[in-house]
């Protein structure tokens, strides 16, 4: 994963590493699920040995939904960074709500995320101090 590449989680956590203020869009209330990639990948895997009868489409993903705030303050507090946040405007095409309904994915390939989004965090922070402090 690239330090820059423009992603919410990456972009709070170089942030926060490097001492940075976390940029945060309105007020931060509007909402996000996210899904560790080795959740993902575990759920194509079981979407790809599906039956050829079946047909999507399917949503995988996370239905934990956290606030964008929430996020913020979360990898403040994981990475014992002094970083403040930086409010920013609102722009008009930011959704509000992202979950996605995995109930098919439950009941058709018996799949549900297994990593909470504090181990995911974890992996993530590891993954990008070493990148940034080798």
């Amino acid at each position: 994963m690239h330090p820059n590449d423009g992603r919410v989680v990456s972009n709070f956590i170089v942030q926060a590493l490097k001492g940075e203020p976390l940029t945060i869009y309105g007020k931060g209330n509007q909402t996000r699920s996210f899904c560790y990639v080795d959740d993902l990948i575990e759920g194509f895997i079981r979407l790809m040995n599906t039956p050829d009868d079946f047909t999507g489409p399917m949503n995988l993903g996370n239905p934990g939904e956290f606030s964008i705030l929430e996020l913020a303050e979360k990898i403040i507090e994981m990475t014992g960074s002094k970083s403040r946040m930086n409010f920013k405007p609102l722009p008009s095409d930011d959704p509000t709500q992202r979950k996605p309904d995995i109930s098919l994915a439950k009941k058709t390939i018996n799949w549900e995320p297994e990593i909470s989004l504090e181990q995911g965090l974890n992996k993530t922070i590891s993954y990008f101090d070493k990148l940034l402090n080798g």
